[in-house]
């Protein structure tokens, strides 16, 4: 089987199909009926009942597609893709304690997965420790309590961080559970070089979409954009930022909002990086972004292709990279979590399955499939090993890896593909005008536009314009299938009390001097405005915690307050 075709092959295509459209086309119109119901993808895009060569009039094949691993890398980034080597599969793992999550990644690692990936709970997200009031009942909830270097090191105890890449989808407090990472794997004996996983790190997209913010727009970007300078210095096989479209996906966004918002962050931090006097080249390889696979099949595909092609086109000719690597779109998806259902929850492992391959047809570099139970709760091991199964499946039955982009010279992925970049350069353009993202999100423009897509959808799906099995179109009436699934449960309660504990013991058994001294040398750095990484690393090793940490840096850079956006 080959790879790809030519553009030899293409052109002897295109002109026997041109012969077609204009003497077959035509008579087969006649026969058709007056009237069709009118489709749009999730976008809103306009679908004909029929795509054909005359869709992609002057339609350059290298210009728009060129081979796999060429500029502008629609077709992939890499020139073998899959045939080379799978995608890495990253479940989006952690919950309760350090114990359990701990036992969580070691269940799935037996499993088959490939790369390891950290969900904080909520207390985490936003950088307060177990025993802050504001904690109570959230400890453990939506991902694992990481309030001190002791609870990575028991999250990491028997796993090897020099064999594995760890992902942990952190914002505000990046620096810190980047730190505490960094000190466990030293504790290993594992050299920054060797390294390897991503902190998600994306402060814009908390405004736009997450809403775990902590500190003001502008000090937040300077906080990230602290985490990258230092990450492309000391660990280069480190990916300091994940620029998310996922979050901005599954807060309403429709396709093409999620690839214009994303791309325009990843502008943002492009600008403030070279601000500071780094040179494009030094940090563009390092740079990798986060997208949400949903359940409009074709439309996610040439959603994919589309943000690879402007991404390299932004870093080569706005930005002047030089380097073929600075032009890479690398990512990670994880499949829809809006799309899963309460009801018929079963329907959601077909539903996953579907944005699985929409993302392995669009070049993923790494994937998460969602669980069927979670529209309840934490997954369960049953679901979680059934989402990596439909990796598996995926990866070594179906073939979709035998040949790369094969979807590539569809008529309609083309003309969609297309499409979806024309109208997010002129949502970019837009953005620009109003002098960047960090502008455009203090104004509260893509909050609005996301709440409007939002609200459109929601009408939509309650007045049956979109359908939604389970939901509005083949309803059951029995919900008793519902308690059938088979939920993960743990104590709670438990869990906070034995984390409050825990960093109560921490507090009790630390160097005081050294801990004080750490975080004065942190809040004098943070005054005068230097790399506060440096410092936070310090004092992740001198086991201040987490809470301890953000506390010293909201005394200087303040708290975010959202104004009202309507």
């Amino acid at each position: 089987m080959v790879r790809l075709y030519s553009p030899e092959a293409v052109e002897e295509i295109r002109s026997a199909a041109a012969k077609w459209e204009k003497e077959v086309v035509p008579q087969w119109l006649k026969r058709l009926p007056e009237r069709f119901e009118e489709f749009t993808t999730l976008s809103g895009i306009p679908v004909k009942r029929l795509y054909t060569p005359a869709d992609l009039e002057n339609f350059d094949y290298m210009e728009k597609l060129g081979f796999p691993g060429m500029y502008p890398f629609t077709r992939g980034i890499h020139a073998t893709m899959y045939r080379a080597r799978i995608w890495t599969m990253r479940m989006f793992s952690g919950y309760g304690g350090p114990e359990e999550t701990n036992q969580r990644l070691k269940f799935l690692i037996k499993h088959g997965e490939t790369g390891l990936s950290l969900a904080f709970d909520y207390p985490t997200l936003i950088g307060i420790d177990p025993d802050d009031p504001m904690a109570e009942g959230e400890v453990g909830i939506v991902g694992v309590s990481v309030p001190t270097l002791k609870d990575m090191e028991i999250i990491f105890d028997g796993i090897n961080m020099g064999e594995v890449t760890t992902n942990m989808t952190i914002n505000p407090p990046a620096p810190v559970l980047l730190s505490f990472y960094v000190a466990v794997a030293e504790k290993q004996g594992v050299p920054y070089e060797k390294i390897g996983g991503t902190t998600q790190n994306d402060p814009l997209k908390e405004f736009i979409a997450q809403k775990s913010y902590v500190f003001p727009p502008e000090p937040a970007v300077k906080i990230a954009m602290d985490l990258i300078e230092w990450s492309v210095k000391h660990i280069p096989k480190w990916n300091p930022i994940s620029i998310s479209g996922y979050h901005i996906r599954e807060a309403g966004a429709d396709a093409v909002q999620e690839v214009a918002f994303t791309i325009a962050d990843g502008i943002e931090y492009v600008r403030q990086l070279i601000a500071r006097g780094l040179d494009v080249d030094e940090f563009a390889p390092r740079l990798s972004f986060f997208w949400d696979s949903h359940i409009n099949f074709f439309e996610e595909i040439a959603k994919f292709r589309a943000a690879r092609r402007m991404w390299a086109k932004i870093m080569k000719e706005w930005f002047g990279a030089k380097k073929p690597r600075s032009w890479w779109m690398r990512f990670h998806t994880q499949t829809a979590g809006v799309s899963l259902t309460a009801q018929q929850p079963w329907l959601n492992i077909v539903r996953t399955a579907y944005e699985a391959l929409a993302a392995v047809l669009g070049g993923t570099q790494s994937l998460h499939t969602n669980s069927f139970d979670e529209p309840f709760r934490v997954p369960s091991e049953f679901a979680a090993k059934i989402a990596l199964r439909t990796q598996q499946i995926l990866a070594y039955e179906t073939g979709v890896a035998d040949t790369i982009d094969p979807c590539g010279g569809s008529y309609y992925v083309e003309w969609l593909t297309d499409e979806i970049e024309e109208r997010a350069w002129k949502y970019i353009d837009r953005i620009e005008r109003m002098g960047g993202m960090l502008e455009a999100v203090k104004k509260g423009y893509p909050q609005r536009e996301i709440t409007e897509t939002s609200y459109k959808f929601q009408r939509d799906v309650e007045e049956r314009r979109k359908f939604i099995v389970g939901v509005n179109i083949f309803v059951d009436e029995e919900v008793e299938e519902i308690r059938k699934v088979p939920l993960l449960e743990f104590d709670q309660e438990e869990i906070e009390e034995r984390q409050k504990k825990r960093v109560k013991w921490v507090r009790e058994h630390r160097d005081q001097e050294r801990w004080k001294r750490s975080l004065d040398e942190l809040r004098r750095a943070a005054e005068r405005g230097e790399n506060i990484m440096p410092y936070v690393l310090k004092a992740a090793k001198a086991y201040a915690t987490l809470g301890e940490i953000m506390n010293t840096l909201k005394e200087v850079y303040g708290v975010y307050v959202e104004p009202p956006i309507y």
